[in-house]
Formats: C-alpha cells, structure tokens, sequence
C-alpha cells in the first residue's frame, strides 16, 4: 500500500500520523492485505459429508429402555403430598 493511500485513509478516519507513522502504517497495511489475500485462497466450501468426521456410530451408547424409578421413592422429598413438585412462583 502506498503513502498517498495510507494518507487519503487517514484523512477520511480524521487521524493525523507523522510521516514515519504513515510509513510505519503502510508496512502494517500491507501485511495485512498480504494476509487477507493469503486467506482468500483457502477452500471454506462446505461439505456435509466431512461436517461429523469424529462421530463414530460405534462408539454410541446402545438405546435401551429401562425401568424408571417408583414415584414413591421420586416423591418422597416432595413438600407436597398430592404427587406434584411445588417449585417457586417465578412470574406473578
């Protein structure tokens, strides 16, 4: 990038830099234009098929129904005795 653009850039910004400043600005600006161009060439496409690469279906655990706790030994803690968790009002 070149003083003039660095120049026209920080006028529109309404910063004001000494001419070593603007040299210093315009190295940094070049770098990172080189940067940006060096992403550029990076393939972002998507694919599906890639997207679960470390999902293995192996190491799921298997679906098996089991029983469920008695509602008594679920209950027993419960402050109401009419098979229902009271729980605090939240909106009045």
């Amino acid at each position: 990038m070149d003083l003039d653009m660095v120049r026209y850039l920080s006028q529109l910004g309404r910063l004001s830099f000494t001419d070593e400043e603007l040299e210093k600005m315009a190295e940094d600006m070049t770098g990172i234009i080189e940067i940006m161009d060096t992403i550029k060439e990076i393939d972002v496409t998507y694919e599906p098929i890639k997207d679960n690469h470390n999902v293995y279906l192996n190491d799921l655990r298997k679906d098996i129904s089991a029983d469920s706790y008695p509602t008594a030994q679920i209950l027993q803690n419960a402050v109401n005795s009419e098979d229902a968790f009271v729980v605090p009002k939240v909106v009045e």
